[in-house]
């Protein structure tokens, strides 16, 4: 793997100009329950894993609790690597991870304020079977993971509304670039691929791949390649 996507320990992060936002995280003596399953329940619980800007965008960029352990149970083969394409403060990852620990979820972010926040969600609740990578998705070695959960990660690039910040470019041709690439990447896997995506374009998806779910007003599906 191109040791630009190398897995970096948070602390490293720590010390960067962006200590600053760790300022406003939640006391952890307020999580003392971490473990408990009621944390996995409801958004407003979970969300109180990161400081208050973070929680702000949840409803429109983090994948809600209920999704997650839909799209979990679907992708949570024995065994299984699950890359999270996009994943933002982690929060897929978290909640499949924690329901689904014989499988083992990880997210590539390239935004290092969200990355450093979902490692220390990670750390907080203590799940060994979550792991977190910083990095480009055109630089990861797609081979390592055998399926694959897709929240339109690209769409700020077609929607400036949309936008969680300014940290990275955005424009159509990186919209264009990014959804060929996924696209070509999912059509090289092997048969019984499994996909889930949600609020993403059927396009962006290979003719290969069977729909075999549909729900939450057809935002959510999940494909399985034939």
């Amino acid at each position: 793997m191109d040791q630009r996507i190398m897995q970096v320990n948070v602390f490293k992060f720590l010390t960067a100009p962006f200590r600053s936002f760790e300022t406003d995280k939640k006391d952890s003596s307020m999580l003392d329950d971490t473990l408990s399953p009621s944390l996995f329940r409801k958004d407003n619980a979970f969300d109180d894993l990161y400081p208050e800007h973070i929680r702000a965008l949840s409803p429109m960029h983090w994948t809600s609790v209920d999704i997650a352990k839909k799209a979990g149970e679907f992708l949570a083969m024995p065994d299984a690597k699950v890359l999270d394409i996009g994943s933002g403060v982690g929060k897929f990852c978290l909640v499949a991870g924690f329901f689904h620990p014989g499988t083992t979820f990880y997210g590539i972010e390239q935004r290092s304020e969200l990355f450093t926040f979902a490692e220390m969600a990670r750390e907080e609740i203590d799940l060994l079977n979550v792991s977190f990578i910083h990095g480009n998705l055109t630089e990861l070695a797609f081979d390592d993971y055998d399926h694959f959960y897709f929240y339109n990660p690209f769409y700020e690039n077609i929607e400036p509304d949309s936008r969680i910040d300014y940290a990275v470019k955005t424009s159509f041709e990186l919209y264009d670039r990014y959804s060929r690439f996924v696209y070509e990447m999912l059509d090289k896997k092997p048969p019984e691929t499994r996909l889930v995506t949600f609020h993403g374009a059927d396009g962006q998806v290979p003719p290969g791949y069977r729909l075999v779910s549909n729900s939450y007003s057809r935002f959510l599906k999940m494909w399985i390649k034939e």
